[in-house]
């Protein structure tokens, strides 16, 4: 296992990122990956069914004590609100639908169950991202430096940090100021969800607001999901700075794990990217992966050599 020794600073690179060379490398070897290109519309068949779900579970839960509110978002509620996020994921690449504005329109749909108005900013931080991953003025998922040095590489800082990483991710834009996150949509984003909480909890109580929230928290920190945002771009092995998960909880995770593949290929949908690894495993088998998300969540808590500080960033 390697390990990287304990820094209060990030692993510096002056290496572009990889995933542009790596896709047309694997493109030279694989044209017919090409043909993985384009959307799934049933993401919207399930997009609406999740959020049934969770609105449903919120209904019963209402009638029932604190206690099972809790148990329930931690045991089931977590696996849905992880799911959603992955197809909001989608959305803000246009693989759902076909026009922008439907894939606008469905991530804002996916926000209903989530209790957190998060799709419409969440795509234009998260395209920063891909265009200039590593870059700590235009990357909003490196930690900034403040809330690493805050946080260390001390155990339960660390357990604090996981368990509110979605409070955390939603201070970065202070941070990265230039992304667009005033127009129109955003707008929408916010009214639509704060008229469906409002709703809520007038015609169903507390109970039911509060069950969609935690599970979203869940799903954001301290749960077997929550290893996805450790496993993404911890820095864990020398020279690589983004990793994929090919354990079983892809099957509810809608192939998040496949994080390497999506980023060499951002216009493959959730349901091909296991068919682009397939095609080029010769390329992706080398790569440090991991097979278990809580495995990851226990080391990152144990590991001394891991914590925020462990992100690649470039100039």
């Amino acid at each position: 296992m390697t390990t990287i020794a304990p820094s209060r600073d990030f692993v510096h690179t002056s290496a572009a990122q990889p995933h542009p060379e790596r896709a047309r490398g694997i493109l030279e070897q694989h044209p017919e990956v090409r043909s993985l290109y384009g959307r799934n519309p049933w993401t919207a068949v399930v997009v609406v069914a999740l959020v049934a779900f969770q609105v449903a579970s919120a209904w019963l839960l209402s009638h029932t004590g604190w206690v099972w509110v809790v148990v329930a978002a931690y045991v089931v509620g977590a696996f849905v609100s992880h799911g959603l996020f992955v197809l909001i994921h989608d959305c803000a690449h246009n693989l759902a639908l076909r026009w922008k504005s439907g894939n606008l329109a469905l991530a804002i749909v996916g926000d209903l169950a989530l209790g957190f108005p998060s799709a419409i900013t969440f795509r234009h931080y998260h395209l920063l991202h891909h265009a200039n991953q590593g870059d700590y003025d235009l990357d909003a998922d490196i930690a900034g430096r403040t809330e690493a040095r805050l946080v260390g590489n001390v155990v339960w800082r660390k357990f604090l940090w996981l368990g509110g990483l979605g409070f955390m991710q939603g201070l970065r834009p202070l941070r990265v100021t230039v992304a667009k996150t005033r127009d129109a949509w955003v707008v929408a984003n916010f009214t639509v969800i704060a008229a469906v909480d409002v709703a809520i909890v007038l015609l169903w109580g507390p109970k039911a607001l509060v069950y969609l929230v935690l599970a979203t928290v869940f799903a954001l920190g301290l749960h077997p999901v929550g290893g996805r945002w450790i496993q993404e771009h911890v820095v864990t092995a020398p020279d690589q700075e983004t990793y994929s998960y090919y354990g079983p909880l892809n099957r509810v995770a809608f192939n998040v794990g496949y994080h390497n593949e999506h980023h060499d290929f951002p216009g493959i949908p959730w349901h091909r990217l296991p068919a682009l690894r397939a095609l080029a495993r010769e390329t992706y088998d080398p790569l440090v992966s991991y097979r278990s998300w809580t495995g990851l969540v226990v080391r990152f808590l144990r590991d001394p050599s891991l914590g925020p500080w462990s992100r690649m960033v470039r100039p």
